[in-house]
């Protein structure tokens, strides 16, 4: 795992990746993407030597580290046996997958429609629900995130959306709750619960519940802040679901295996949806694959129905060995059991002592290996560090922090105001330790910009 420097390489994947990739979510001539040379474990290299502590697993999916050996080597192996086969057969590698995801998925979210990654499930989770409710609008929140393709960014509740929204796709958008940035003038969780649910029900009422086919909710919602929903809301959405017949489907492509010390975040909450969608940490995000787990009862409206709907790719079998062996390794080795514990002796203790020391840690929010820090200006006043949405200038402060972060090894997670702590499900105490001291030193200099 030592790095080994090779600058004149570095420098030519740097010069092919400018002048032909197009990147994601960007404006072309204003970045400068770092030419990264391996990855192990829980860091990552360049090409001039440098190491730095990944605090943010890709995107939130390396949930058991780069290179794991046992997930690489049954790539290897099917890539040996068949690398590829349409989606309409039978493979060994896909329904093994199916089944260890459905054996953990919740109630009887036993049928696994495979899609390409998290984007497309939204994709397929609301044309299943509209197509079993004959309804057409999808309730969603607002500071969510769940794709970048038409409909999964429209359903989105970020500024992302903005220019992508086309007002036309059966979307409607509504508060989740959010203590810490209530909408609702609540003072306590239970106050912020019950607030956000009334608010929730009288947006079904004035949408007209005959018209609304499912509520789309992040379980525990991820870009957008890791905000934790209070004791009693998602029972209290089902329930709300169940009396106006709408489905529930709950987005765990981010919080899902093991992101928040249970396979699935709707662990945590005893709540059943009645479609679930997956990518990223399914098979740590080694091939594309994602997914939606599918009750019982939605299954059955497509047993004599075709459902109108695929892809080339579903299933491929390289990304389902790869979850095969993603799941298998992390019920071997309690990587699950890993990111509760560590979660909560070494995370959760160590971000409440930054937050004592750092006039700039307005909050600290979060579980398992999934935590979120909101950087302020004024504790009292709560004003953000940066302008929601800022860019350029008005962002300077949290470009400092973040190149402070990585200055010091640690290569952050960084959103607007926020900077998320998110490694590895399976990175070790030593590890963690590491990197909350880089964000001890790094929180210094967001602290320069405070009131």
């Amino acid at each position: 795992m030592t790095p080994q420097t090779d600058p004149r390489a570095g420098a030519a994947v740097k010069a092919a990746d400018r002048a032909h990739v197009f990147h994601s979510w960007s404006a072309q001539e204003l970045i400068d993407p770092l030419a990264v040379a391996g990855a192990e474990g829980s860091y990552f290299w360049d090409f001039d030597g440098n190491r730095y502590l990944d605090f943010t697993s890709g995107l939130v999916y390396t949930n058991v580290g780069y290179q794991h050996p046992k997930v690489v080597a049954a790539i290897q192996e099917q890539a040996a046996r068949l690398t590829t086969f349409a989606p309409a057969f039978a493979v060994e590698a896909r329904s093994e997958a199916a089944r260890l995801i459905a054996e953990r998925t919740p109630g009887d979210l036993d049928k696994i429609f495979f899609t390409n990654g998290g984007a497309d499930a939204i994709e397929h989770a609301v044309r299943m629900a509209r197509l079993h409710t004959g309804r057409p609008k999808v309730l969603s929140a607002y500071r969510s995130y769940h794709g970048g393709t038409q409909q999964a960014v429209n359903l989105t509740g970020d500024p992302r959306r903005w220019a992508n929204d086309s007002g036309t796709n059966g979307v409607v958008h509504f508060w989740a709750p959010f203590l810490y940035r209530s909408r609702f003038y609540a003072e306590t969780e239970e106050q912020e619960c019950a607030r956000a649910l009334e608010h929730l029900e009288t947006t079904i009422a004035f949408e007209g519940p005959g018209t609304i086919a499912a509520i789309l909710l992040e379980t525990v919602p991820g870009t957008a802040g890791i905000m934790v929903p209070p004791a009693g809301y998602l029972a209290g959405v089902r329930a709300l679901c169940d009396q106006y017949g709408i489905l529930l489907v709950l987005d765990e492509v981010m919080a899902g295996f093991g992101r928040t010390g249970t396979w699935f975040a709707a662990d945590l909450f005893d709540v059943v949806p009645d479609l679930m969608t997956f990518a990223k940490g399914v098979n740590s995000g080694y091939v594309p694959l994602g997914g939606v787990a599918i009750s019982g009862k939605v299954a059955e409206t497509f047993g004599k129905r075709p459902y109108p709907g695929g892809l080339t790719y579903s299933g491929h079998p390289l990304a389902c060995a790869a979850a095969v062996a993603t799941i298998n390794a992390m019920a071997e080795e309690g990587v699950v059991e890993n990111a509760a514990r560590l979660g909560a002796s070494v995370v959760e203790p160590g971000l409440a002592a930054l937050a004592e020391r750092h006039p700039s840690v307005g909050e600290v929010r979060g579980v398992g290996m999934f935590w979120a820090l909101e950087l302020v200006r004024d504790r009292e006043t709560r004003e953000p560090l940066v302008p929601y949405n800022a860019t350029g200038e008005a962002n300077a402060p949290m470009a400092a922090f973040a190149a402070a972060a990585k200055g010091h090894g640690l290569w952050p997670f960084v959103n607007m105001n926020r900077t998320h702590v998110v490694p590895p499900c399976n990175a070790s105490e030593a590890e963690l330790k590491e990197g909350l001291a880089a964000l001890d030193a790094a929180l210094s200099v967001a602290d320069e910009y405070t009131a």
